[in-house]
């Protein structure tokens, strides 16, 4: 009976020992992911976004909502993590980032040489292609015969310059809407924007006197993704993972057409 009762009592003492070790080991592979990845909290993929800027990120009846919060919500899935939003004023993102206060930005943020020196991009989950909308009767058949018109833009912008080289006159104005209601009262040739403002404003606006003209390749298109730091490229390759198997299933596609009206996400 001493015989059986300590045989019994080690056999119980390996048990606890074995859901100890095996329960501290589960709890270190969590750490270790979280480590690997260099995530801020444990389980956790935290997005700085603006959420003010409708479709990207915005509030709706008080709720954040719009393309890149369900976005965000879809990656964190893929990587097996819970999505977290942290809204942060545009000009303070960055600095957000560098002092560790979220893991990506996701705010169409478009790569640039400056940029890619000090941030890892994920691959792009939209591609900003540039496009002129002008009067539906207009005789501009393509961007190049802005040639000596005038182009309605904010002059610190990208399609400012774009404009310029293009040899267009630019009407100064103080943003998109001010642009399209110079195009549509025919006071400017066109303005130059890219498809997905276009897209996001007719949306809201079917019946605008607009019409689109792609820049083909008189303009680049440029690549927007998920911003990371150098710090932990496993993450961005993570992060990147999930943006190609949510284009792959379809996600992207159905989730642009939600919130542009169209499809944003393709070459």
């Amino acid at each position: 009976m001493k015989i059986w009762a300590k045989k019994l009592g080690l056999a119980a003492l390996g048990l606890v020992l074995a859901v100890t070790l095996t329960a501290c080991g589960s709890k270190s592979s969590s750490n270790s992911t979280s480590n690997d990845l260099g995530l801020q909290k444990s389980g956790t993929l935290t997005i700085g976004l603006e959420g003010t800027f409708q479709p990207y990120g915005y509030r709706k009846d008080g709720k954040l909502t719009g393309f890149e919060v369900d976005l965000g919500k879809a990656v964190a899935k893929k990587m097996g993590l819970k999505a977290t939003f942290v809204p942060t004023k545009f000009d303070s993102l960055i600095a957000g980032l560098n002092g560790n206060k979220y893991d990506v930005i996701l705010n169409n943020m478009a790569e640039s040489k400056q940029r890619k020196q000090k941030y890892l991009f994920s691959t792009p989950y939209i591609y900003s292609k540039p496009q002129l909308a002008v009067k539906k009767n207009s005789s501009i058949k393509n961007i190049t015969a802005i040639k000596g018109k005038k182009v309605a833009q904010t002059t610190t912008s990208n399609n400012a310059g774009d404009a310029k080289r293009l040899g267009a006159t630019i009407t100064p104005t103080d943003g998109f809407q001010q642009s399209i209601d110079l195009v549509t009262q025919g006071r400017v040739a066109g303005t130059i924007n890219s498809r997905e403002a276009f897209y996001a404003y007719l949306k809201q606006n079917p019946k605008a006197n607009i019409k689109l003209i792609n820049a083909d390749n008189e303009i680049a298109a440029q690549k927007i993704g998920a911003m990371i730091s150098k710090q932990h490229p496993k993450m961005e390759k993570q992060v990147s993972k999930a943006i190609q198997s949510l284009r792959q299933d379809g996600t992207l596609k159905k989730l642009s057409n939600k919130y542009f009206g169209g499809n944003v996400t393709d070459k």
